[in-house]
């Protein structure tokens, strides 16, 4: 849990954590951040993604690394990689904004007066269907710009900076905006700069990078470069609302158990019914994403019952000790 998801927590009961089980998450062990950390990768243009993960894979000498939506193989930029049980956490950054940088070609010069009112015009929610070679089925869907700046002009090449929905397809609105202008336009080149919180700006880590770190890890001992360059897990969590639990608790959630109210210690306020919440031990280790069933007051105001419904279980099970039972099964007549 990050410092800006503490700012905002009320207190629903006190507890102490138990210091021999689970760890603070900012003071994880390299070996811990390799099966439960995040990587800003900075794809190269050429390999695909799923070759991008395999080649980090072969690094890292991981079995288990995820990615957080998928680049073309010419497009550079912004890929979040999740190691090991982290990739179950990268599901909510699929559905948060991206932005963009991409450089395209116009077949004619327009005005700037021209250009500048049918770039407004490709601002808001726009009609896209996919382009052919694409992964998802072409059918018709609205996707929203919510920025759509021209950074630089020379003549007939156009430098642009995209802030738009998921799933947006940046080849196509250049073609259709080369459809409104007449002649046509093309886009040459594409970078994502930005994938929901996380900016390029944030410091990405080359593959070259990457595998200097983790040989002077392997052969020197010396993690001081490859703890830079992964990040806790929780850092994926850092736009959501947050619930701090009790350590007895925990084991219960990661085995499939719903979380009561008697368990709960904080949540963010403003929470409302229907919120993406992310579950945190004492320790602020990322539990599971669940979905809110009740406003805060109501929460502050029961004393039973269950409040969140599980929708992805993050933690290992068994890192913290079991302290639930299960009910007594009926005797055999």
């Amino acid at each position: 849990m990050t410092l800006k998801q503490l700012e905002n927590l009320i207190e629903i009961d006190q507890d102490v954590t138990d210091d021999a089980y689970g760890t603070y998450y900012d003071k994880r062990t390299i070996e811990q951040l390799l099966d439960n950390g995040l990587i800003l990768l900075d794809k190269p243009p050429g390999p695909t993604s799923h070759e991008t993960v395999a080649w980090t894979k072969r690094i890292l000498k991981l079995e288990k690394i995820g990615h957080s939506g998928t680049l073309d193989p010419q497009v550079s930029g912004v890929l979040p990689l999740g190691l090991g049980e982290a990739t179950k956490a990268l599901g909510v950054l699929l559905y948060g904004p991206k932005e963009y940088h991409a450089l395209g070609r116009l077949h004619s010069l327009p005005s700037k007066e021209k250009l500048s009112e049918i770039i407004q015009m490709f601002t808001g929610e726009l009609f896209q269907k996919p382009p052919q070679r694409s992964a998802v089925v072409r059918q018709t869907r609205t996707r929203t710009i919510y920025e759509l700046e021209v950074i630089e002009q020379k003549e007939r090449l156009l430098l642009t900076r995209i802030l738009c929905e998921a799933g947006t397809y940046i080849r196509k609105l250049y073609y259709d905006i080369g459809e409104v202008l007449g002649p046509g336009a093309t886009m040459v080149e594409l970078r994502r700069s930005r994938v929901d919180q996380f900016h390029e700006k944030d410091g990405l880590v080359t593959l070259h990078e990457l595998a200097d770190a983790f040989a002077i890890w392997e052969e020197k001992k010396d993690d001081t470069k490859l703890m830079q360059m992964i990040k806790p897990v929780e850092f994926a969590l850092s736009e959501l609302k947050s619930v701090v639990i009790r350590d007895s608790a925990v084991d219960a959630m990661c085995h499939g158990a719903q979380l009561a109210i008697p368990g709960i210690l904080q949540i963010s306020s403003h929470l409302k019914a229907g919120d993406i919440v992310g579950i945190y031990t004492q320790k602020g280790e990322a539990v599971a994403l669940a979905e809110s069933t009740m406003d805060e007051e109501e929460i502050r105001d029961v004393t039973k019952g269950y409040a969140f419904v599980t929708k992805r279980i993050i933690m290992a099970p068994n890192t913290y000790p079991k302290k639930w039972r299960t009910k007594p099964t009926a005797p055999k007549d």
